[in-house]
């Protein structure tokens, strides 16, 4: 399992950089935005104005047994609560909204760009990591607008108001409330570091547990068919422990933060009480001034208890958005995607001493060179890891070639546009994946110009018509996650209808006829002569019969082309290719 790096956090909480890049997505809402900051700003005034009408609602109206300014004062109180729980409402509800559509906008533009990857991207990039990038650290990514920035912004006006309004009621008292203040400051640092460290620790962690499960439940067959499952579980148990120990260390940070909090803000009331009180029994400090002041103190503190947390939680947001946006700035995408779309296309195709390898000079292709006329059937035969299946890659252009050309109808396949160029390539694999979707999303794969009728006409074709109105709902019927609730050589079946409906100008099949047991390969076969007639076609194949009647065989060993022609000349020639073939009698597959 691949162990995801530790990414040290950046101690620069506003990465001006991610700010304006992520802050782009909000350019569309950008009229929700200002009303959320209009609604931070009144958020940050009503609840120190508050406390300031009580304060000469105590020294006017009470002192002097006014009634009816009282009453006054109360409703203006009542009216000021009322538009405070208002704000504090349609604030929550629209950074939340802006938030969730933000990360909405982001994850399609991720999911888009991951669609334009090379094949050689998901080699190298585990899928649980993947998956993080998707979904956890894009849900982070809003904790940005939600409870991070705006939330930040809103904690600070509202200390700034309640400075002004303290230093211009009483100097004295505020400087007595705040005299507690660089103690908890300093308590929120050390917090805010170690929060952070802990934070780090948790995502990683996360990665690490989402590679983990998402590995073994793919295989999952390998791991039982091994008898691995306790030994896997260990693994799991000491994956799930460093998961449970980040945890745990965000959970003792808290523990301990928050009540010491509470203890240097309660010392900082109780001695604001002390001064206050003997100022208001010696009459140099009013009654409502320091019922105010203690008002004054609550509000302080307790958004200065909170800020490390906000701090770190927008911090974490930056951080998951610096790695979303340099996975969207990757230059994974297949590169040299050209414009050309031919307006007949014939399918002859030209591979000219062409070299490719996965790894820097570890070649898996050497000086290939051979061709396909338009119609004409190639045959590729090999041993495991002989470069057959490289061959379809780069044609199909999951991969790029490292040295030569490839020429379809005399035109490098680079300058094609890669959408038109796939969609006149029918490709079927031995391992057919299947969605977890029904029969007619499988084979159309939402193409609406695909029409049931062509459905049913392909699958009749090659003979699966009949199984397909067996099943519940038939074409509805849902094959569950990668066809697990057909056999086979059924799954075969389907990725054989899949070809025959795009109706391709090139067909390639990669041992298509390896996995399915021999009645199924009778209707297989039957229906590979149906749907080869008259299009050009590359077959791989490990049981021969497949490419008998190849119009070239070519015979492949370590990347090499070792030797062409067809079966008969091959055959006579009592090489590479007879030993195969008398093997293969008798296995009934190639070696």
């Amino acid at each position: 399992m691949n162990k995801e790096k530790k990414e040290k956090i950046s101690g620069n909480v506003f990465d001006v950089r991610v700010l304006r890049r992520i802050f782009r997505f909000v350019k569309p809402y950008r009229i929700y935005f200002y009303g959320v900051v209009l609604l931070t700003i009144m958020m940050a005034i009503v609840a120190p104005l508050r406390s300031y009408l009580v304060q000469h609602t105590i020294d006017i109206p009470i002192q002097q047994n006014d009634r009816v300014g009282l009453y006054k004062m109360l409703l203006i109180l009542l009216g000021l609560t009322i538009a405070g729980g208002i704000f504090h409402f349609a604030h929550g509800y629209y950074s939340g909204w802006i938030a969730q559509h933000v990360i909405r906008d982001i994850r399609l533009q991720l999911y888009n760009h991951l669609l334009k990857f090379r094949i050689q991207f998901f080699d190298h990039m585990p899928i649980g990591r993947l998956v993080t990038r998707n979904v956890s650290d894009i849900e982070t990514i809003a904790e940005i607008f939600s409870n991070g920035f705006a939330e930040i912004a809103g904690d600070l006006l509202q200390l700034f108001f309640i400075l002004v309004l303290m230093f211009y009621t009483d100097w004295k008292l505020s400087l007595v409330s705040l005299s507690t203040l660089p103690v908890l400051v300093l308590a929120t640092y050390v917090f805010k570091e170690k929060l952070k460290d802990a934070f780090n620790e948790v995502r990683i962690a996360v990665a690490n547990l989402n590679t983990f499960v998402q590995e073994h439940i793919v295989g999952m067959a390998i791991v039982q068919i091994f008898g691995s499952e306790a030994r896997e579980l260990q693994k799991f148990k000491e994956v799930n422990q460093e998961h449970l120990q980040a945890n745990l260390r965000t959970v003792l940070y808290y523990s301990v933060y928050f009540p010491i909090a509470e203890v240097i803000a309660a010392v900082g009331t109780g001695l604001l009480v002390w001064y206050g009180a003997q100022g208001v029994l010696q009459g140099q400090v009013t009654l409502g001034t320091l019922v105010a002041f203690i008002m004054y103190n609550s509000q302080f503190f307790r958004p200065i208890r909170q800020i490390a947390d906000r701090f770190n939680t927008l911090q974490l947001g930056l951080v998951s958005s610096d790695r979303v946006l340099k996975l969207l700035d990757d230059h994974a995408p297949i590169q040299h995607n050209g414009t050309y779309k031919a307006p007949v296309f014939k399918g002859e195709i030209a591979f000219q001493n062409v070299w490719f390898a996965y790894q820097k000079e570890e070649w898996v292709l050497k000086n290939i060179s051979f061709s396909v006329e338009k119609g004409k059937m190639l045959g590729l035969v090999g041993a495991t890891g002989s470069g057959k299946s490289s061959i379809i890659n780069l044609i199909t252009r999951f991969y790029e070639i490292n040295r030569g050309k490839i020429l379809l109808d005399g035109r490098d396949i680079r300058e094609y546009d890669l959408e038109w160029l796939r969609t006149h390539i029918g490709l079927v694999l031995q391992d057919v994946f299947l969605f977890s979707d029904t029969i007619r999303q499988n084979i159309t794969l939402g193409n609406l110009e695909i029409t049931d009728e062509q459905i049913w006409r392909a699958a009749d074709i090659i003979g699966a018509g009949d199984f397909i109105r067996q099943l519940p709902g038939q074409l509805d019927y849902n094959v569950q996650e990668r066809g697990a609730t057909l056999s086979v050589g059924q799954r075969q079946l389907i990725s054989f209808i899949r070809a025959i409906v795009y109706d391709p100008q090139m067909i390639i099949l990669d041992e298509a006829t390896s996995s399915v047991d021999s009645e199924t390969e009778q209707l297989v076969q039957h229906a590979i002569e149906k749907l080869l007639y008259g299009r050009t076609s590359i077959v791989i194949a490990h049981r021969l019969a497949t490419i008998r009647h190849a119009d070239q065989i070519l015979v492949l060993d370590k990347g090499e082309i070792k030797e062409r022609g067809t079966h008969d000349e091959l055959l006579a020639r009592n090489g590479y290719y007879a030993q195969l073939y008398h093997f293969s009698k008798y296995s009934h597959v190639l070696p």
